[in-house]
C-alpha cells in the first residue's frame, strides 16, 4: 500500500466567486414580470424553488428512466456505469489510516453511479442548447450516494462510448412501436376473411 499524506486543512484555498442565478435581481424581474407573487418575500420564493427542485432530483432518483425537465429543458436520470480506469481514491479512509485506501464499490458489483443531464433529444430545440450543463446540488449528490447501492440494478446501464442521445432515440423507437402494435391489435378481426 503507498503511503497518504494527509492534507492540511488550514492551508490557504483558493475560492472562485461563485454567481448564483438566484439572486436580488432575480427576484426584481420575477415580480415585476408575476405581480401575483410581489407579497411574497425573497426568502419564501427561494424556499419554493428548492423545492420544486428537491421533488425534481428525488423523481429522477426513484424513477428508473429519470424525469423530463418542465418547459422543455432536457432530461435527467441517474444511470449505472462501469468504474473508471485511474484510481478512485477514499480519502475519508486513506486519512484515518495514513495510507491509500481505494473505493471497490462492493455492494454495486464494481459499478458507480453518474448523474445524466441531456438536452439532445428535444421536440423544440432552444437556442444555445449546447451551452447548457447540469450540475447537482450536494444534497441531490448525496442522496444518489445512499440510494445507489440499495437499488443500483434500477437504473439504465450506460456504457463509457455511448451516446446518451442514442439511448433517447431507442427508448422513443420502442415506445413509438408499441403504440403502432396498439393501434393494429384494435383494428385487428379474426373473424372478418376480407
Amino acid at each position: 500500500m503507498k503511503h497518504f499524506k494527509t492534507p492540511d486543512l488550514h492551508a490557504p484555498r483558493y475560492r472562485p466567486q461563485i454567481v448564483d442565478i438566484v439572486n436580488k435581481d432575480f427576484f426584481t424581474a420575477f415580480k415585476v414580470k408575476f405581480p401575483e407573487y410581489a407579497h411574497y418575500s425573497n426568502k419564501e420564493l427561494k424556499q419554493k424553488i428548492q423545492l420544486i427542485n428537491g421533488e425534481i432530483w428525488k423523481t429522477a432518483i426513484n424513477e428508473r428512466d429519470g424525469i423530463e425537465l418542465p418547459h422543455g429543458l432536457g432530461y435527467l436520470f441517474i444511470g449505472t456505469c462501469p468504474k473508471k480506469k485511474g484510481e478512485n481514491t477514499d480519502y475519508h479512509v486513506s486519512g484515518k489510516y495514513q495510507k491509500k485506501v481505494q473505493h471497490r464499490n462492493w455492494e454495486s458489483d464494481d459499478y458507480i453511479a453518474k448523474i445524466f443531464y441531456t438536452n439532445y433529444e428535444q421536440k423544440y430545440r432552444f437556442k444555445f442548447h449546447e451551452l447548457w450543463g447540469f450540475k447537482g446540488v450536494r444534497q441531490f449528490k448525496r442522496a444518489v450516494s445512499e440510494h445507489y447501492p440499495i437499488n443500483w440494478k434500477r437504473y439504465q446501464m450506460i456504457d463509457n462510448f455511448q451516446h446518451i442521445s442514442r439511448l433517447f432515440r431507442k427508448q422513443s423507437y420502442k415506445l413509438k412501436k408499441q403504440a403502432d402494435e396498439q393501434e393494429m391489435l384494435k383494428l385487428y378481426n379474426e373473424f372478418a376473411f376480407d
